[in-house]
């Protein structure tokens, strides 16, 4: 049985290109399982079930790499255990993933590309934190957005609130959807400037 795996980081994002990719390689719209979530994420539920469900024989179909693995690790701890139901991964882009061959090279090459790929991933975030850097350096770095800037209305509401001392940190949260953490923060900071 030959099983797709087709996954968008976004509900936003178009899955139907993958899926077309898995049914010209021969995988049934019935077996193929979509998933809408983070490749981050460690909990992803669809690829769990898919993998539940795979027997000897069966084969797991992907358009590429990035759709199912994360880190080479997450590939890895995949690969072997597709493996243990004496299963194999394959994927249509990068071609040099498929463990359905019992050819020696191909565990080699596996090895080898995934390595490159995570190569890739850190030299990103290094070339990301030096323009970090460089931007910082000409001033225009600002950092993360606060989520609690000192115009946000909620938070101000949630200030008032606890000012007239009639509603509880609880009661507060309910009525304002501030975070507790973030409410007890700030007024830990008004406190300290003499502010409340």
């Amino acid at each position: 049985m030959i099983y797709g795996y087709a996954r968008v980081s976004t509900k936003e994002q178009n899955i139907d290109r993958q899926i077309k990719h898995l049914q010209e390689a021969g995988c049934k719209k019935e077996h193929i399982f979509e998933e809408k979530i983070s490749g981050a994420t460690t909990d992803r539920s669809i690829l769990q079930e898919m993998l539940s469900v795979l027997r000897p024989g069966d084969e797991v179909l992907v358009s590429d790499l990035t759709r199912i693995t994360r880190s080479t690790q997450d590939l890895f701890q995949l690969v072997e255990e597709i493996k243990e139901k004496d299963a194999a991964l394959k994927s249509l882009k990068d071609t040099w993933l498929d463990t359905s061959s019992d050819n020696p090279y191909s565990e080699f090459l596996l090895t080898v590309m995934a390595g490159v790929n995570q190569l890739e991933r850190d030299l990103l975030k290094v070339r990301q934190r030096e323009g970090i850097e460089i931007a910082k350096e000409k001033g225009r770095y600002t950092g993360r957005v606060k989520k609690y800037h000192d115009k946000h209305a909620g938070m101000n509401h949630a200030i008032e609130l606890y000012k007239s001392g009639e509603y509880t940190i609880k009661e507060i949260e309910e009525i304002t959807q501030v975070g507790k953490s973030s409410l007890y923060r700030k007024i830990a900071k008004l406190k300290e400037q003499k502010a409340i």
